[in-house]
């Protein structure tokens, strides 16, 4: 089991931000715009009704607070101490009580509780902690035989340095500068390996684009830049 799967700068750069998390119009503009997108197409495949779900690298609870409207009920982990308050404080603003949150690493809570939780969710993660195949690993051994575990991150390639870096960071400033480091973006291929090595089977992929003139997002077939994967646990 390791503990130490996390970086500290990561941790601060999303802290300090962490009381703007909900403000629609602030730096998490794209991640409201996209969480419908993520939201439905998890639901489609794996039904939330009833379930027990796991958002992993939860931040202020944007998913995992739509998600709890949906689910059973819903767990959110994350090592930044600041996004998992304004996650607390939120839920209890909006009467949300089906959810709770927790600052304990991934690979902790599968030893703790494996094969927990019928959905895993953990988006926009990957990218951002040294090991991602560590992660990986735990959110399968999260999820129970049958269950579905959900992925997003950045593809690896000069497109998605052009776009991901240069165009939301720099131009269209959708992202705060410094968000990403397009050395940790991890290709399809790679993650598609950490996901065997799990013992996951994969099972969908979408690719998400941004239209800049009409600003709205849409999920698509091209995951040259931002995709989504979809995978299953052996029963």
């Amino acid at each position: 089991m390791s503990s130490t799967n996390v970086d500290a700068a990561e941790l601060a750069k999303f802290s300090d931000l962490a009381h703007r998390w909900w403000d629609k119009e602030s730096e998490f503009r794209p991640l409201h715009e996209i969480n419908p997108l993520r939201l439905e197409w998890i639901d489609a495949l794996a039904s939330l009704k009833g379930k027990r779900a796991l958002d992993v690298g939860c931040g202020g609870g944007i998913l995992a607070e739509a998600m709890a409207l949906r689910a059973h009920h819903v767990t959110g982990i994350d090592l930044a101490v600041k996004p998992l308050g304004v996650a607390r404080l939120h839920a209890m603003e909006q009467g949300v009580a089906n959810i709770d949150y927790r600052e304990v690493p991934a690979e902790a809570l599968a030893a703790e509780a494996p094969g927990a939780f019928d959905v895993v969710t953990c988006m926009e993660m990957l990218e951002h902690v040294p090991d991602p195949s560590s992660t990986v690993r735990a959110c399968a051994q999260l999820a129970k035989p049958s269950g579905w575990v959900f992925f997003s991150t950045l593809n690896r390639n000069p497109k998605s340095y052009l776009f991901a870096i240069i165009g939301a960071e720099y131009v269209l400033k959708l992202l705060p500068k410094g968000t990403h480091e397009h050395s940790r973006f991890i290709k399809p291929s790679e993650l598609a390996r950490y996901c065997r090595d799990a013992g996951l089977l994969w099972q969908a992929t979408k690719g998400m684009g941004y239209n800049p003139l009409t600003r709205r997002y849409s999920l698509n077939e091209d995951t040259s830049v931002n995709y989504l994967v979809a995978c299953r646990k052996p029963a």
